[in-house]
């Protein structure tokens, strides 16, 4: 019998060896933290603070400003500076609270207590997961207590752990594998709990043999979880894939969630996270960092309070070896490309990529040669090559006839054009400017 995977998709290089064996190494922040109050899917969290206050390891300084928000938890003790607009990621100016670290890293009453999750009902659970700020961390950052609250919990058969960080050069799932098993299989017993019918599955791709071995040894008398070897290909850890690899074929569209096909689906930080603020009392302040590339002196992972600057945690990996070309936050297929390090780390960074040449930089885009490659890949099983004329034309109509709105973003399409064409760039301006017209229509 074959590795579970799903059809379509590319084989990048891996990059991993870089950083795969260097074990979390914890960090803390020299400077001032910067917590934009939208680091999540939805609307902005509201502030809870001022100038001049005192702030508290643990304390929650902005509360969710929606269904779909969540919450901001301080990560370190000290003084707010202020509330203003502040570079991300993305390229946006984000409003921000800016907190001066003390550097004493005194904790909420409370903080880091341990609980019996067993004695806590699914609502109490929720609201623990909602009041700790927890999103998904492997992605978009859509708010975990609000997965958590499917429409029917009775439907919900399988509880799946994203564990195939099919995105290369990232390792900080994998290290989160190997150094906090217990936890993750705590955080699932946590989620099973909520969910009579449900069976738990880890889904890793089959390049992290260890990580298989050790959590199949752990799980081996855990009658309601498993582990699911998959193949590894790219991107088999997007949600959908995922969903059709571990179930055997059950598939869902843009227009539905994995709730309807019976799932939640949550990647490993995230499972952590739930254990961390349900059994011991620790909301979400740190995030887990791969800082790595050709570029990087001594390649890491690191644990680091949110907020903590991208410079700061480029000098622990030991500053460039060599002046890079490209700066990506995340990995080289769905990173954003950065052109400064003066950004806060929020809940959905996962990784500092940096590269000494920039490939894209360095193969100029020519005419499409009609070879179909962009259509063989694509997991979603559209046609690029037909979406990127309505694209260029701008016509929305065309664009969402072609099923433009069921592309991913995986940039699998943009990868294998030989044509070096920014297939995904355009995708992503147009399902954009797409969802701009239904809710001005709406």
């Amino acid at each position: 019998m074959g590795l579970s995977t799903f059809i379509g998709g590319v084989h990048p290089y891996e990059g991993k060896e870089l950083s795969a064996d260097k074990p979390i190494q914890v960090i803390q922040p020299k400077g001032e933290l910067v917590y934009p109050l939208s680091q999540h899917i939805g609307a902005p969290a509201k502030p809870l603070v001022a100038k001049g206050d005192k702030v508290l390891v643990g304390q929650k300084i902005a509360e969710a400003g929606g269904f779909i928000s969540a919450n901001v938890i301080c990560s370190v003790s000290g003084t707010v500076k202020g509330i203003e607009p502040r570079l991300v990621a993305n390229g946006a100016i984000v409003q921000s609270i800016i907190v001066e670290n003390d550097n004493e890293y005194t904790a909420i009453e409370g903080f880091g207590e341990k609980r019996d999750y067993t004695k806590l009902s699914k609502e109490e659970i929720r609201n623990i997961v909602k009041e700790a700020g927890i999103v998904g961390l492997g992605g978009a950052g859509f708010p975990t207590n609000v997965k958590l609250a499917p429409k029917d919990d009775n439907a919900i058969d399988h509880i799946i752990v994203n564990a195939a960080e099919c995105e290369p050069y990232l390792t900080s799932d994998y290290r989160l594998m190997m150094e906090q098993p217990e936890r993750l299989i705590g955080g699932i017993k946590v989620m099973l709990s909520m969910f009579p019918n449900a069976k738990g599955v880890i889904g890793i791709e089959e390049n992290k043999p260890e990580a298989i071995k050790l959590l199949e040894g752990l799980v081996k008398d855990e009658p309601k979880i498993s582990v699911c070897p998959l193949k590894t290909k790219y991107p088999q850890g997007g949600e959908r894939f995922l969903i059709y690899a571990v179930t055997g074929g059950r598939e869902i569209s843009s227009a539905m969630l994995p709730a309807d096909a019976g799932c939640i689906v949550d990647n490993v930080d995230t499972v952590i996270s739930i254990y961390n603020a349900v059994c011991e009392s620790t909301p979400l302040i740190r995030k887990i960092i791969t800082v790595t590339g050709d570029a990087v002196a001594n390649p890491q992972n690191f644990q680091v309070p949110l907020g903590m600057c991208y410079r700061e945690i480029l000098e622990a990996a030991g500053g460039f070896k060599e002046e890079p070309e490209k700066m990506i936050s995340g990995g080289p297929m769905m990173g954003q490309a950065l052109f400064s390090l003066d950004i806060p780390v929020m809940k959905n960074s996962s990784a500092l990529t940096c590269f000494t040449k920039d490939q894209v930089a360095a193969n100029p885009e020519s005419p499409c040669i009609r070879c179909g490659r962009c259509i063989d890949v694509c997991p979603e099983h559209i046609v690029p090559q037909i979406m990127m004329g309505a694209a260029e034309r701008n016509d929305l109509a065309l664009f969402e006839k072609l099923n433009g709105m069921e592309c991913c973003e995986c940039g699998s399409c943009t990868f294998i054009c030989p044509a070096h064409r920014p297939l995904t760039q355009a995708f992503k301006e147009m399902r954009k400017a797409v969802m701009a017209a239904r809710r001005k229509k709406a």
